[in-house]
């Protein structure tokens, strides 16, 4: 019997798999890296344990450190999780090799299916060997791993071989495997999986389809179980496809079987040999937990013949620290605070006061819904986003309830392009015009400065206000019945908490300050000075760091003096898993190239200078 786990993982689902292991009456042990050491899942384990270093070559994907810990520190168990280690299959024979309990599948059925194309041909498919114009649109992708890294749409012949290289350095990184190879790509399609559970004795369980068709850079924004809209024929059929692959394999634990279902048909995608993120709304739909099931069928335990009765509907968004509308760039920075209303399932890996860094996914956390139907689960889960506390860095949480009340997404016609149709639209600014308001009536009152009116009318009090990017200039009056504003009644005003009428209609103002980050309800705005600092004029055609991050590397031959094209690829950064393309922005010569690979920058660092021909 299991008596103490490590995880060899980190953030969200370590605290998920420690949450299952302490209600199982079992020890639990974290292993974290510097960056990571007062990480939430290093301070909730029983006993953690230090990996030096910070980037994860260094450090989570280090099989024979974990293991090291793991004996260290007593465990009798790993836990991988998911990403890292979690499909490499060295990792588990080392795992048992040092008489460890591996909570897992065993090496053999990761071997073949870890490798994609392994796992392909194994489905009787293949990979292109030569790419033609005629195959195009292709994708690459990474032979190992998931979660979206290594993998390039490409859609033009002679950008392939730079995509390639670029998968290659992404999944190398990722994964510590650089292989990749290249698939056709069904555009229109939609992402759909069934997740399994096998045990020992010969029991296979497909716990009913997913939906994870909404996706950014080909990673899952929002997921549902089940599928909506399948006819119960190709739902059967999937689900038999996916029995059918495990037992290829001797499969046991869990595990989930990926297709692209398109023109009513499913073409086999691959098996990911771990639990995935979106296994919550299996569990909400099955009222099962997936992790205690692994844990016992590693005990030897057998199922069931078959699995619980599926009830209702869930749906699960990814709350991710990243700005949607400048190409995805994650954030940094202190996330202050973090709630959902009661109800709704939040699985996360932070807690208010946490400093969100540059070396990992930019994932905060997953919200979950369920509820009898499909269009309850969405209601619920849309309206409980827009009521989150969500203070700290941009996140993406007005595109998840965007993306939720979107008519294809509520008439369920969404498919793995959706984001590239609709993505313009669903991250337009809609600000609140009376954000700044409140925010300048709650700083009044908080500086002690409300109420001192006078019997000469007085000039009127300005503030000024970044809010979505543009500057917004307030003002009000003090009087002796209180603070007025034009064309609204002010009927509270305090520190904390701003009612305002407007047009008949109450209105409250939850309001939040950190330095001069100020949170309005879900607007964030940052106090402007009074009287503006001059700030130093940037040479023309300079070129930022949006992010901080790491230089993997720069385009081949680049150097000062090159001549350059509109949209050329310069150089790479690399922040929190995902590597982001710095182009030069119009034609003209490189004048300045200020970094060299592997230097980490901060945020608006000076990459390199163009002058514009």
């Amino acid at each position: 019997m299991i008596t103490s786990v490590l995880v060899a993982n980190r953030g969200e689902i370590a605290c998920r798999v420690f949450r299952t292991c302490r209600e199982l009456g079992i020890r639990t042990v974290a292993v974290h890296s510097d960056a990571d050491e007062n990480a939430l899942h290093a301070r909730v384990a029983d006993a953690a344990v230090r990996l030096p270093g910070a980037a994860p070559a260094d450090t989570y994907l280090r099989g024979e450190l974990v293991v090291r810990a793991a004996l260290a520190a007593g465990a009798d168990a790993v836990h991988p999780g998911y990403g890292f280690l979690s499909e490499n299959a060295d990792f588990a024979r080392a795992v048992t090799d040092a008489g460890l309990v591996w909570i897992g599948p065993p090496p053999g059925a990761i071997e073949a299916m870890a490798s994609k194309t392994h796992a392909k041909k194994l489905m009787g498919l293949a990979p292109l060997e030569k790419v033609t114009r005629d195959d195009l649109p292709v994708l690459v992708k990474a032979a190992a791993g998931g979660g979206g890294r290594g993998m390039r749409v490409v859609r033009e012949l002679d950008q392939l071989d730079a995509e390639l290289t670029a998968a290659r350095a992404e999944a190398l990184s990722a994964f510590g495997d650089g292989e990749v190879f290249v698939e056709p790509y069904l555009e229109g399609g939609r992402h759909v999986e069934v997740q399994i559970l096998a045990d020992t004795h010969g029991t296979v369980w497909a716990l009913g389809t997913r939906d994870c068709s909404l996706q950014r850079r080909h990673q899952k924004v929002i997921e549902e179980a089940p599928a909506p809209g399948l006819t119960p024929e190709l739902t059967a059929e999937l689900g038999e496809l996916a029995v059918r692959a495990a037992r290829a394999v001797d499969y046991t634990g869990a595990g989930t079987v990926e297709f692209l279902v398109a023109d009513g048909r499913a073409h086999f995608l691959e098996m990911n040999t771990r639990l995935q993120v979106e296994h919550p709304v299996t569990e909400a739909v099955f009222g099962i937990d997936l992790v205690a099931l692994q844990i016992r069928v590693a005990e030897g335990a057998a199922l069931e013949d078959g699995p619980p009765a599926a009830r209702g509907h869930a749906v699960e968004a990814r709350l991710y620290a990243e700005d949607p509308a400048r190409d995805w760039a994650p954030q940094t920075g202190t996330l202050h605070r973090l709630t959902v209303p009661d109800g709704i399932r939040l699985d996360t890996g932070y807690t208010d006061g946490d400093l969100i860094g540059i070396h990992y996914d930019p994932m905060l956390a997953k919200a979950v819904a369920h509820a009898p139907t499909r269009a309850e689960a969405v209601r619920k889960l849309a309206h409980a986003l827009e009521s989150a506390d969500v203070h700290g860095p941009v996140t993406n949480r007005d595109l998840l309830v965007r993306s939720l009340r979107h008519p294809e997404f509520t008439g369920a016609r969404m498919d793995t392009g959706f984001y590239e149709r609709h993505l313009a639209a669903l991250t337009e600014a809609v600000p609140d015009p009376y954000a700044p308001l409140a925010a300048a009536l709650a700083d009044a009152h908080g500086s002690s400065r409300l109420g001192g009116w006078r019997n000469l009318p007085s000039a009127p009090q300005t503030k000024r206000y970044l809010m979505h990017g543009t500057e917004h200039e307030v003002r009000y009056r003090h009087t002796r019945d209180g603070p007025t504003a034009e064309g609204v009644r002010v009927v509270h005003a305090d520190a904390a908490l701003v009612v305002l009428e407007i047009g008949g209609v109450r209105r409250r103002f939850p309001v939040s300050r950190y330095g001069d980050w100020i949170h309005v309800g879900a607007t964030a705005l940052t106090a402007l000075p009074r009287f503006p600092d001059p700030v130093a004029d940037r040479t023309p055609g300079s070129l930022l760091a949006p992010m901080p991050g790491t230089v993997v590397r720069v385009a081949e031959g680049l150097a000062e003096g090159s001549a350059v094209e509109a949209g050329q690829p310069l150089l790479w950064l690399e922040a929190m898993k995902m590597e982001h393309r710095i182009a030069a922005p119009a034609a003209g010569t490189l004048t300045d190239l200020c970094v060299t690979p592997g230097q980490q920058v901060a945020v608006g660092s000076l990459l390199a200078v163009v002058r514009e021909a």
